[in-house]
């Protein structure tokens, strides 16, 4: 009998273990506005995930990796990618990659403005989501999928004779989320993840910069990289943040002002606690976090996954 015992107890401890080890797999699907395009983050800490294309991609899902490590979670992350894609592209050229093996969690968009043909229009993008969404549900039934939902776009804001040109600024961010709300009708779409309502709360926040053309107020980021269409480092931080937020379910700013990757990036303090603090807006707003207080600690909670401070 006693001998019994040891022997559960032994059996428990082993797959106790396996348990809080086991890995989460999330793949991103996308575009440049994952790999980011136009910044550092295109190249950052590239070997902490995989592409699966094997160009050497870091982005977006490198720093959501990042932000997972420092708050002892366990990501296994991969990324699909390739510049001025939609979500037709990844079906049409893609699915041997993607299908390769089951996912537990996936974040994947479409074009910037939904349709490179017919801008602002969403049929493309619900139908493309539909079958995207469905084939990974065949690899997995029990699959996460978050679609995201990007950002304005200056470049088609503020110059003559463009589809939302003349308009407030938050106007496409909300036009694109619209069309999202739409094709995560799919019973297969776990949750829209609104990254560019999130830019939109920066703004709003004081933090981000509205109109790059004009010049970047003292004390304010520019979201958009040179072209003003893709995103800077700032930008593509607070789209992992989302990520994260949507993904794990945590207070994005229980990161901490001292978070790791933002450092690394050349980001003050400062900008880090706003930026967070833009993604939490956000993400409360959508009821897809718990508020958690931010940690009292005065220097990084996991100074060994920084660069030297």
């Amino acid at each position: 009998m006693k001998r019994c015992m040891i022997n559960i107890t032994a059996l428990f401890l082993i797959l106790n273990h396996s348990f809080v080890n086991a890995e989460t797999k999330v793949l991103f699907i996308g575009n440049s506005f994952t790999f980011g395009y136009g910044s550092a983050t295109k190249h950052y800490r590239t070997n902490s995930v995989t592409d699966l294309n094997s160009e050497g991609i870091g982005g977006v899902p490198a720093l959501f990796k990042s932000f997972t490590e420092q708050v002892g979670l366990h990501y296994d992350v991969y990324l699909e990618t390739h510049g001025g894609s939609d979500l037709d592209y990844h079906l049409n050229n893609k699915l041997d990659v993607i299908g390769s093996q089951p996912w537990d969690q996936v974040v994947m968009h479409s074009y910037s403005t939904m349709d490179k043909e017919q801008p602002g229009a969403p049929n493309a993008l619900v139908k493309s989501t539909a079958k995207m969404s469905e084939f990974l549900y065949g690899l997995n039934s029990k699959v996460e999928v978050y679609i995201t939902a990007t950002w304005s776009r200056p470049d088609l804001i503020y110059k003559a004779d463009r589809q939302w040109s003349g308009t407030p600024i938050e106007k496409m961010a909300l036009d694109v989320r619209a069309g999202y709300d739409l094709a995560a009708q799919s019973p297969y779409v776990t949750a829209v993840n609104a990254v560019g309502e999130a830019w939109t709360q920066a703004m709003k926040l004081g933090i981000a910069d509205t109109n790059p053309y004009d010049g970047i107020a003292f004390g304010k980021i520019s979201l958009w990289t040179w072209d003003y269409y893709h995103g800077s480092s700032y930008g593509y931080y607070l789209h992992a943040l989302m990520a994260f937020g949507n993904l794990t379910g945590l207070d994005p700013r229980s990161l901490g002002e001292y978070e790791c990757s933002g450092f690394e990036l050349g980001m003050s303090q400062r900008q880090i606690k706003m930026l967070q603090q833009a993604a939490f807006d956000q993400l409360i707003k959508e009821k897809r976090v718990t508020p958690s207080s931010p940690p009292n600690s005065k220097k990084p909670l996991h100074q060994k996954n920084c660069a030297t401070i």
